[in-house]
């Protein structure tokens, strides 16, 4: 029998803080500028770069989180069958925090003892442990430490399925998986979906990153002869197992911190796994579409030993194995207009022959957990599988059993009142019941065609940088129905965002003309740093910290200028 049920998650935990209100503007360019060595083939170089550069808007910042551990109990949701039992935090971006194989009683993840949120994630706060879903943009996801949508329905065999979904705010799509566990299985099942409900082709990422227990005797396998990793004259080429006479797939030999993306050969079965020196371990496996595998390793120099026992305890070791849509991280993929885009991973325990798994001839390695994997679970077996779940992916859910956030249904709305082509798939529950005080403010707008104003000593609330949204706000201004304070405000962000950096000081100059704030100063100085004018942008953050609120974000905005 297959169960699931919400339960409690309980251990310490670091206080998470509140978000950032300090809108966190993108760069002049979209790509990336990679050093790239000419050992790099042509085909991998293609994308490099495209379209990675650091993005935040409209989300906020995560950094306002301690070091002061308490108990908390989490929301949990369990999905377990005879040999499996699988652990998810929905409050924090869908984690698998816990995958035990019950008839060994074997944890097969790394399983984080504590909550220790670090400055890894595009909004700052990341934390470690268990595998994460990372969608949309290259770095740790924007909802990792965030809640998401998580609801029952009912699989091929009427065996319970766990599903999780959101809307990406950034590129204004949504994202699935659907988890499987039938009965009897040792495999846990993750069918992912990815819809591009827009007429236009949007840049997409994905990697999902499984943290494993480390310690010596530990080896990653997969199948590619080579690797693709960072040096200091940029990306470079290695063969698999060595670099520089270190045998790296045993990441306890890694003395620094570093990425290893493994290049499997075209026909070749995707997977990788981390195997001890018993020749067991957790294997990962996908579908055709899942192409990239990545090695993370922190390594054993003092910085990622500390890096390490900060995140988690003292003592502790691990790294990471990875599996993503593109050869490297370095790099989105074209999602064509109103495409979608599936596959299914496969996560369980791997038993194989030690003498052939530590073998000190790379090939016999692989070739042994090849081996182990086909017998275990067959690729004509999960292909088969993958087409069968794809009519429980399109089926609605049965019930919600935790509520994520309201901008999917800010966005139905929206598109209903603008009498725009919903695209978003109905089976995703994006309802008015998750519509709250975040959204209410352009709900309002929406509605009655007024941004509603506040005072300036409160926070300005949450910002749009859909071009969509800034028609609305733009015509409610010059109908004189929001020609206030906040709406310039947000209208200066929308500007900045989509950079026309003279707009936005023009909109933050009328902002302050309608009222003083804080907000406004501040952004012009961000903008004023920009273009060269460091004093003039240190006024500026002078008359925002007199003006007030005095909040922590800006003190630390003006203690680092103020410091430089």
């Amino acid at each position: 029998m297959t169960d699931l049920r919400v339960s409690l998650y309980e251990l310490p935990a670091a206080d998470l803080g509140t978000e950032n209100p300090l809108p966190s503007f993108r760069g002049e360019k979209d790509d990336e500028d990679l050093k790239i060595a000419p050992s790099i083939p042509e085909r991998y170089r293609r994308h490099l770069g495209w379209r990675t550069a650091a993005r935040v808007l409209p989300y906020r910042m995560q950094d306002g989180y301690n070091r002061g551990k308490r108990l908390r109990s989490f929301r949990s949701v369990v999905l377990e069958n005879e040999i499996l039992r699988a652990t998810f935090l929905p409050e924090l971006g869908g984690r698998l925090v816990s995958l035990v194989h019950k008839p060994t009683e074997r944890e097969l993840l790394d399983r984080n003892p504590v909550f220790q949120p670090a400055n890894f994630a595009l909004r700052n706060a990341w934390f470690t442990g268990g595998i994460e879903w990372n969608v949309s943009h290259y770095g740790h996801h924007y909802l990792t430490c965030s809640p998401v949508f998580a609801a029952r329905l009912s699989g091929v065999e009427r065996e319970p399925v766990l599903r999780i979904y959101e809307w990406d705010r950034l590129k204004c799509f949504p994202w699935q998986v659907d988890f499987h566990l039938p009965p009897n299985s040792p495999f846990l099942f993750a069918r992912v979906r990815l819809v591009n409900p827009h007429r236009y082709e949007i840049p997409m990422w994905w990697w999902t990153n499984v943290e494993v227990p480390g310690g010596p005797g530990v080896r990653m396998i997969c199948p590619a002869d080579m690797a693709i990793y960072h040096l200091t004259e940029g990306l470079s080429l290695t063969q698999l197992p060595e670099l520089q006479g270190t045998d790296f797939t045993y990441p306890a030999n890694a003395d620094w911190a570093r990425s290893f993306f493994l290049v499997i050969p075209d026909g070749r079965r995707p997977w990788i796994a981390a195997l001890d020196g018993t020749g067991r371990g957790l294997v990962e496996v996908s579908t055709a579409k899942l192409r990239g595998r990545k090695l993370w390793v922190w390594g054993t120099k003092p910085g990622g030993r500390r890096w390490q026992e900060y995140l988690s305890v003292p003592g502790r070791a691990y790294f990471e194995i990875q599996a993503g849509l593109a050869p490297t991280q370095m790099e989105c993929v074209p999602m064509p207009a109103g495409a979608q885009w599936t596959w299914t991973e496969a996560f369980g325990l791997l038993e194989a022959d030690p003498g052939k798994i530590h073998s000190k001839l790379w090939a016999e390695a692989v070739e042994e957990a090849d081996r182990a994997l086909e017998a275990a679970l067959p690729q004509a077996k999960l292909d088969l599988l993958d087409g069968e779940l794809a009519s429980v992916t399109v089926l609605p859910a049965e019930e919600l059993l935790a509520r994520g956030s309201g901008w999917g249904a800010l966005e139905r709305r929206r598109l209903a009142a603008c009498g725009e082509e919903d695209l978003i798939p109905v089976e995703l529950a994006f309802d008015d019941s998750s519509l709250g005080a975040d959204q209410a403010p352009w709900l309002k707008l929406l509605e009655t065609g007024v941004f509603p104003e506040t005072d300036p000593m409160r926070e300005p609330g949450h910002w749009m940088v859909q071009p969509e949204w800034e028609k609305l706000l733009c015509r409610s201004v010059e109908a004189g129905r929001s020609d206030h304070w906040l709406a310039w405000l947000h209208l200066g962000v929308m500007r900045m965002e989509a950079r026309d950096l003279e707009g936005a000081r023009a909109a933050w100059l009328q902002s302050l003309r309608r009222r003083p704030s804080a907000w406004a100063l501040r952004n012009l100085s961000v903008l004023e740093r920009r273009q060269g004018n460091p004093w003039v942008s240190l006024g500026l953050l002078r008359q925002a910290w007199d003006t007030g609120p005095r909040i922590a974000a800006l003190a630390v905005e003006y203690t680092r200028d103020l410091l430089e």
